[in-house]
């Protein structure tokens, strides 16, 4: 057969050469464009809100790793690459017409410098990118800043672990991948130079591969070694046990003797490579790898499985309690759960007290919160949207404010605008960002009042609303607090996609829409300036829209505001924030403020539990933002945030100035923080203690509130968080008493307005509280409270109980149990009416615990649903109270003189017009016709019976008193009909609030 030379890939034609890179600069530029665009809108939003050298500093250090790495990788590869290149044998042997290696080394060998300088620069780009993204623990580590404490077992500041490790440790693995990347590429120059020949049963290697392999190969195990010695400060971060964090007894005796054996033998190992690049001869490094991985095996992984398995686990109660005992010291400090900082006593728990032990809970009982923010968002709605382009969150928000001197708790909520709730008609892009640009106001309800009881007519359970806000000619209302500017720019309810083009109008352009009879021309600072050509041209880009360059009406003063949601504004100006999942609104000076908490973290802190963000966090409440899921192990409220409502102006002022890793960052972003002591008083008065960080640290306190190392290992005393009792508001009576509801959801931690729980009982306190039962068990185990008033804040105390006391899902089962409760709001459900129970608020009172629940109705026939509050639950011990008003339900469960209870009749104050949403028809001056309370009178008499027949085992009684019901429903579902009222009005609806 006739032989011939090696035949190459084809050539391109120059036609095609150019196509192709036409195609790759096309390619690149859409990849870049849209980059470019994005980064020059960013920078133009942070000169906006004042932090651009955030934005600055954050590009500066990307770019440099970005460089730095990629050269590093890239360079790496590129030297290994040229060595196999020069080093390559003279002649090279060819296996036949059709070798394979031949006809590649031939197409490398006409495009050379292609291969020799595109190879190494892809594979840097790569490396590039992949490491920009890690700019914070660069950053840190530039930054670091002592803790003043150190690790109990190596000594070193808490720094090197949370600011120097993470870096080396990520400096290490690049080192690791740009030598295995280039002992690959290394191996495959050679082979396709001729320098590893697989020709025979062993194939060949020249000498010079030998060596440079020898080398490369060398210094991986050398890092390898590096990396043993990194491997001693991370079994301060073992999870080896499954019972707590840290390095065990295991690690301390044989895993840490391991690693420092293993690094001996990784260093010796190195030298041997390089001593068979000298000699070439791979049987001295052959030999010292085979030492290295028996080495791992025994030394490493069996050595250390043999004493756990047959000394420390038949003895783990005194092998780990050293241990113990220091993961229980490390984690309280991380989660700052020390002792300075949470108060442990006891409490009694009483079953039975008399309203004379409660003369020094009048702060408590005086202002039990019956308003449930996360049902009355409905109701909000229903009263105070005015316009369907206005729209309240899912879930508002409790905050307090003084009334001639005395605190009170609101509920609050901001009348925000939803461009979604514009008519279908006229969602067109002029009206969806240049007409309808911002809400209206602040809505305030005093969270323990309500307008009247509803069993006194159809109207009543309502919240009692004050608002400040812009009225129908334009002017300012400024509302119960003051409010200076009630126009609202920037809320919970923006989008990402959401903007708004305001400010300078062209002539004879419409104004922005205020009221029906009033427009309004934005004159604040928030926004960017849109009116020049150039910037028109990026926004249009940006967000793919060619009205804004062509719209008339964007005048040379108009400004484009987006990135309107208060806690995605904090997030961008601190990227290194962790940031609350609610903010909340308050009047600050006048001005309507959204109050945003932002968290500094670490993923490991030697000792310390870690937690998972998400789970922890995770709650019944509707509309919650999840934190993400990521692991930490130390957290500190180290900023609170502001964000102004009507300008978008973003501060940050430090609230921890012991923090050592906030104290990192504002290394890292100089003049971004400003000191706690700039906050004004006002700001102060509405300061809350997060929520995100209370349910992190009560799930921490659960287990952590154990001291002893043989108590925690056992568990028997740990505590758990409740499932919420009350999580299915549409779930039946007879499904609940059943058990049929499954509760998967944690109740969450609620605000209350109550008497100082471990000091002056009749100081009023503004607290977020949360129960806390036995693990697996329903029975109470404490009560937790944190307190938020400036001269307290943050001062937790936590009252342990020893008795078995109901805790929430069984003071549900007791309400839902009670033959009185049961009929009715069986009744109800029957009549199409939906039965939603408000919070349940656990209350330390009188040495005992007080539940409180407020029950609300909505009718579910009907297309617009909002709730209105029915009746109150309360218990004390094994009693239970049922009633339209606070007063009368404390009245059934505590024994004395009702003269001593507070009196809250919760009417409307003068001045003040109730909501109305129906005309009545003639009553008896109670609200309800003759015919419908003799009805409802007659329902209550036959459940009455009804139960007094259950009890007798009288089945004929029985069956009279089921006739009675059946009779007296009737009447009362003709006399609704007749008095056109939802007949859930008036079976004895509502409670009244107290406060």
């Amino acid at each position: 057969m006739a032989t011939r030379p090696p035949v190459g890939l084809p050539r391109l034609s120059r036609r095609s050469r150019i196509l192709l890179i036409v195609g790759a600069v096309v390619l690149v530029g859409l990849i870049t464009g849209s980059r470019l665009l994005g980064t020059y809108v960013n920078w133009l939003w942070f000169g906006e809100v004042g932090f651009r050298s955030v934005y600055g500093t954050v590009l500066a250090t990307r770019f440099g790793l970005f460089f730095a790495v990629g050269a590093l990788v890239g360079g790496l590869v590129a030297l290994n690459l040229i060595l196999a290149y020069r080093t390559r044998p003279v002649f090279v042997p060819v296996s036949g017409p059709d070798d394979p290696v031949a006809r590649y080394r031939a197409v490398v060998t006409r495009r050379m410098r292609l291969f020799a300088i595109g190879l190494p620069v892809l594979v840097g780009l790569i490396a590039g990118a992949s490491a920009q993204g890690d700019w914070q623990h660069f950053q840190l580590f530039l930054n670091s800043v002592p803790f003043g404490a150190e690790d109990p077992e190596f000594q070193h500041d808490i720094s090197f672990y949370a600011f120097q490790l993470p870096f080396y440790t990520w400096l290490l693995s690049w080192l690791f991948i740009a030598t295995a990347v280039s002992f690959v590429g290394a191996v495959v120059a050679h082979y396709l130079f001729g320098g590893i020949r697989l020709a025979g049963r062993g194939g060949q290697l020249s000498g010079p591969a030998r060596t440079h392999l020898s080398i490369v190969a060398g210094v991986f195990v050398l890092l390898k070694a590096v990396a043993y010695f990194f491997d001693r400060y991370q079994l301060l971060f073992s999870d080896r046990n499954d019972k707590f964090i840290g390095a065990t007894y295991t690690d301390l005796n044989a895993v840490l003797p391991a690693k420092l054996i293993l690094l001996c033998i990784a260093v010796f190992c190195a030298l041997a490579f390089f001593a068979g690049a000298v000699l070439r001869n791979l049987q001295l490094p052959a030999i010292a790898t085979v030492l290295l991985v028996l080495s791992s095996i025994l030394v490493g992984a069996a050595w250390p499985a043999v004493l756990e398995q047959f000394s420390v686990r038949p003895n783990a109660i005194e092998k780990e309690a050293e241990s113990i005992s220091r993961n229980i010291t490390a984690t309280k400090e991380a989660f700052g759960l020390t002792d300075d900082k949470v108060e442990t006593k006891p409490y009694e728990g009483k079953q039975n007290v008399s309203l004379d032990e409660l003369k020094n809970d009048q702060a408590t009982l005086g202002n039990i919160r019956l308003l449930d923010p996360a049902v009355i968002s409905k109701t909000f709605t229903q009263f105070q949207q005015l316009r369907p382009f206005y729209a309240f969150p899912e879930k508002l928000d409790v905050d307090r404010y003084k009334v001639d001197g005395q605190l009170q708790d609101y509920i609050v909520a901001v009348r925000e605008l939803q461009t979604s709730g514009i008519p279908e008609g006229q969602r067109d892009w002029i009206n969806q960002h240049l007409i309808y640009t911002h809400g209206n106001g602040m809505v305030f309800a005093e969270a323990s009042k309500i307008n009247s009881p509803a069993d006194q007519g159809g109207n009543g359970g309502y919240p009692v609303f004050e608002v400040a806000e812009v009225d129908p000619d334009g002017k300012v209302k400024p509302g119960p607090f003051g409010v200076q500017q009630p126009r609202t720019y920037f809320g919970e309810l923006g989008s990402a996609a959401d903007y708004a083009i305001v400010g300078g109008r062209g002539e004879g352009s419409p104004g922005e829409y205020d009221t029906d009879r009033a427009s309004y021309t934005y004159d604040g600072k928030g926004g960017v300036r849109i009116g020049g050509i150039f910037n028109k041209l990026v926004f249009a880009a940006a967000y793919g829209e060619r009205n804004i360059l062509f719209n008339s009406a964007i005048g040379d003063d108009s400004r484009i505001i987006f990135n309107r949601h208060p806690r995605d504004r904090v997030e961008a100006v601190a990227p290194w924030l962790t940031v609350d999942a609610d903010p909340y609104p308050a009047v600050v000076d006048g001005r309507i403020t959204w109050i945003v908490d932002g968290y500094t973290t670490l993923e490991n802190y030697p000792y310390a539990r870690r937690t998972s963000l998400a789970a922890a966090t995770n709650d019944s409440l509707p509309g919650s933002i999840q934190q993400p899921n990521k692991q930490v192990s130390y957290i500190r409220n180290s900023v609170k945030a502001t964000v102004d409502a009507y300008d978008g102006t973003v501060t940050l002022y430090q609230m921890d100035d012991k923090d050592p890793v906030l104290k990192a960052w504002m290394g890292v972003f100089p003049g971004t923080v400003k000191p706690g002591s700039e906050m004004s008083q006002s700001l102060r008065e509405h300061l809350r203690y997060p929520e995100d960080l209370f349910k992190v640290q009560r799930d921490t306190l659960a287990r952590y509130h154990v001291d002893a190392p043989r108590d925690f290992y056992s568990g028997v005393s740990f505590w758990g968080v409740p499932s919420d009792p009350t999580v299915d508001n549409a779930t039946t009576v007879e499904q609940q008493q059943q058990g049929s509801q499954q509760q998967r959801d944690q109740q969450p931690p609620f605000y209350v307005l109550a008497g100082d729980p471990t000091g002056d009982p009749n100081k009023v306190s503004f607290q977020l509280t949360s129960a806390l039962v036995r693990q697996n068990r329903e029975f109470m185990a404490s009560y937790v409270s944190v307190r938020s008033d400036p001269e307290n804040y943050g001062k937790m105390s936590v009252l342990t109980l020893n008795n078995e006391a109901k805790g929430p899902q069984q003071i549900q089962t007791q309400f839902l149990t009670s033959g009185e409760v049961s009929g009715e709001l069986n009744l109800l459900t029957q009549r199409q009416t939906k039965v939603v129970y408000g919070n349940l608020l656990t209350l330390p009172v009188g040495g005992g615990l007080l539940y409180v629940e407020p029950i609300y109705i909505e009718r579910a026939s009907q297309n617009t649903q909002y709730p209105q509050l029915f009746k109150v639950l309360v218990s004390f011990g094994d009693k239970v109270g049922y009633a339209p008003t606070l007063k009368e339900a404390l009245e059934k469960v505590l024994t004395g003189s009702a003269a001593q209870l507070p009196d809250q009749p919760g009417t409307q104050p003068p001045g003040t017009t109730p909501p109305t949403t129906t005309t009545t028809p003639p009553t008896n001056g109670n609200g309800q016709s003759s015919e419908l309370q003799q009805a409802v009178r007659d329902i209550q008499s036959a459940l009455a019976a009804i139960k007094a027949a259950q009890s007798s085992g009288d089945f004929a009684a029985l069956g009279n008193a089921y006739k009675a019901l059946d009779d007296a429903t009737k009447r009362f579902e003709a006399a609704s009909a007749a008095a056109g009222q939802p007949p859930a009005s008036s079976v004895q609806p509502s409670p009244t609030p107290t406060g």
